[in-house]
């Protein structure tokens, strides 16, 4: 059986097996090529096009460590990383699958980590971190967007630039509170956390924010939870629930986040 390892360690090896159903996991593939850890990427059901040693035609899961899929049906996929005796990372939220899945992978002493996505991913990572940080909390705010018409009136998020202050609807979640979702059109998409805190010097708000290419904040999203997979707990688990790492991980694979703190109230 295997583990997918972390690429912090570089006395440990990852060999991923990669499952391509759009360009978000042909991206993440890219990436983890960047990784030095990295000794293979093996295709299911497709073979190499780029010439790079590292990659090739999956033949027996068994030989990797962890399955990567960016399937927005990945029930086959997660059935054969079990059926395989390896870690599974999707990056849909793929509602149910803990439910189906996750006392199968606990039991075989495998990982399941889904919604490695910006919405589940990086959005409640960077929320997580901040809240980390703040002592006495009285406000928290989590956002992201999604391809659609921008609305014209809601919540008011102050994403990066070029994305910029957009109106936003509510949106329930497992990982916060408070979490807001922002139709965009074209090819931008961007995160937010807004943390406002009570402090000896008076009520400071602190917004990071990340914004890029959609379907490279989606690659990253997928790509770094396959770098971390095996630093989560055996059964079901989702980005947020160790939100510290995933962050970490994803700023050294070159999420960049902008900052902004205002004082007063």
């Amino acid at each position: 059986m295997g583990t997918c390892r972390t690429a912090t360690d570089a006395s440990v090896t990852m060999r991923l097996a990669l499952h391509q159903s759009g360009e978000v996991a042909t991206r993440a593939g890219r990436i983890l090529l960047a990784e030095r850890s990295l000794t293979a990427i093996g295709l299911i059901d497709k073979h190499p096009t780029e010439k790079d040693s590292r990659l090739e035609h999956a033949d027996v899961l068994a030989t990797y460590d962890c399955l990567i899929t960016d399937d927005e049906h990945p029930e086959s996929q997660i059935e054969a990383a079990l059926g395989a005796e390896i870690d599974c990372v999707v990056w849909v939220d793929a509602d149910g699958a803990h439910e189906d899945y996750g006392e199968h992978f606990a039991a075989a002493g495998l990982r399941l980590l889904t919604g490695c996505n910006l919405g589940s991913g990086i959005a409640p990572s960077l929320t997580a971190h901040e809240v980390a940080d703040t002592s006495t909390v009285l406000d928290v705010t989590t956002a992201w967007t999604e391809p659609g018409t921008p609305r014209r009136r809601g919540e008011a998020i102050p994403f990066p630039d070029p994305i910029g202050s957009r109106w936003a609807e509510p949106r329930e979640t497992a990982s916060t509170d408070r979490a807001f979702v922002a139709k965009v059109g074209g090819e931008w998409a961007g995160a937010m956390a807004r943390v406002t805190a009570a402090t000896g010097s008076g009520v400071v708000t602190r917004i990071v924010g990340v914004a890029d290419l959609a379907v490279h904040l989606e690659a990253l999203a997928l790509a770094t939870g396959a770098m971390v997979v095996s630093s989560y707990p055996t059964g079901p688990s989702r980005p947020a629930d160790l939100a510290e790492g995933y962050l970490s991980r994803a700023l050294d694979a070159g999420l960049d986040v902008a900052a902004h703190t205002h004082h007063g109230g």
